[in-house]
């Protein structure tokens, strides 16, 4: 784990965490609790922790980037039935991309509990926003949130540049083969069962280690699927089949992630968590919560952050990263 932000440490010994512009690191922990010099790491090992991430949809990752949420669904648990219609959901990405990096455009909720989408109904809802988006001339970069392969097919020849499967490739393998094919990226996620059983499935002896193992399983076998390893990102999957504490523990040792040696994504926007900690029952009320863990995230050297909130979310960004600029 990469120990970042210590007081009093020399940055002449550091390294840019990730590749990141503004978070750094001098030490590593090891599993067994001894401490290494950032700079006496093997070269394998530093390019993982150390290394700038390959580009994203023609966009570096030297700092964070905003991914906007765009749910078109009636059952999301934050804004379900907000953007039914076609005309306001293209409107809302008119707004959102004027903060946003990527707008990530979902026809499935997977909140705890939800019930599975057939694939015809996915398509009818995400295939008319993302072609009406291209219509109207926003080029900001489209993800597809889904778990199926026909969907991600069917979005990508609508305009959409990438996929995000909250199942890894595990609910349906064969969405590896079409971002292989396509040669666009896909952010595998940590998941547990499926949505409609994950919260009570929430059990790990180590919830950190078991993750980061996980992860690295499904980016085995995306890579064995032919999808070259810059079109590869991870992300830990907070809210999903973990409890209040494997939240927490998760973003306390985000920095971990990077030894996967991929771009990490991490969304927490509006989750359960926050409302329990920050006490805000109502999603929609949970701004400030969310935007403390993006920037805590941030300071882990995450390289995108999903959000509902995309403004708020990138003004915070932008002064705190003012503030943690290093002089020279």
């Amino acid at each position: 784990m990469a120990r970042t932000g210590a007081e009093g440490f020399d940055p002449r010994q550091c390294l840019p965490l990730a590749g990141s512009a503004h978070a750094w690191f001098e030490v590593v922990e090891r599993a067994e609790g001894s401490v290494l010099p950032a700079r006496d790491l093997a070269p394998a090992d530093r390019d993982a922790l150390a290394g700038l991430r390959p580009d994203l949809c023609g966009m570096t990752l030297e700092r964070p980037r905003v991914m906007g949420i765009l749910n078109i669904t009636p059952d999301s648990f934050s804004d379900g039935g907000d953007l039914l219609a076609v005309a306001d959901a293209v409107s809302r990405a008119k707004i959102m991309s004027q903060a946003s990096d990527i707008l990530d455009i979902g026809g499935e909720s997977t909140r705890p509990g939800a019930d599975e989408v057939t694939i015809g109904d996915e398509i009818a809802r995400v295939v008319p926003v993302i072609r009406g988006i291209r219509d109207a001339g926003l080029t900001t970069p489209i993800s597809i949130d889904t778990r199926k392969a026909a969907v991600a097919v069917a979005a990508l020849d609508a305009g959409a540049d990438m996929i995000n499967d909250v199942a890894a490739g595990r609910f349906d393998p064969e969405i590896l083969s079409v971002a292989a094919e396509r040669e666009v990226p896909i952010c595998l996620m940590h998941s547990i069962a499926d949505p409609k059983t994950m919260q009570s499935r929430a059990q790990y002896g180590d919830v950190v280690a078991e993750v980061f193992d996980h992860l690295a399983e499904r980016i085995a076998v995306a890579r064995g699927a032919g999808i070259a390893p810059e079109m590869l990102i991870a992300d830990p999957g907070i809210g999903f089949g973990k409890t209040l504490q494997h939240n927490l523990s998760l973003l306390r040792d985000l920095s971990l992630y990077h030894g996967l040696g991929v771009p990490l994504l991490v969304g927490a926007s509006r989750k359960r968590f926050i409302g329990e900690i920050g006490e805000a029952a109502v999603a929609k009320h949970r701004l400030g919560g969310s935007v403390a863990v993006a920037l805590h995230a941030a300071d882990r050297g995450a390289h995108i952050l999903r959000v509902h909130d995309t403004y708020e979310t990138r003004q915070a960004l932008r002064l705190h990263l003012a503030l943690h600029e290093r002089g020279e």
